[in-house]
């Protein structure tokens, strides 16, 4: 993902994916429905980040940073480590 359009379009995904209407991830996230649809859409052309962790967590995601590039989280690395991979 590199543009906010491709945020909204995932979260999109992953809210029809959960099989949630955009009124029930509102409810399990805490939020009004006009606000899952303006982060769907970029409405106002921008999105809370705390609203989009929010939503994402409703919809069975966690959101994690990766480096350009790379497809191995911080996490992914130390839990090899840990594994002793």
């Amino acid at each position: 993902m590199t543009t906010l359009a491709d945020v909204a379009d995932f979260l999109r995904q992953a809210r029809r994916e959960a099989g949630l209407t955009q009124e029930a991830l509102a409810q399990s996230a805490g939020v009004s429905r006009t606000t899952v649809a303006r982060m769907e859409t970029l409405a106002k052309g921008d999105m809370s980040v705390s609203v989009l962790l929010r939503l994402l967590e409703a919809a069975g995601y966690d959101l994690k940073l990766v480096k350009h590039g790379h497809i191995r989280t911080l996490e992914d690395i130390l839990a090899e480590q840990r594994r002793g991979e």
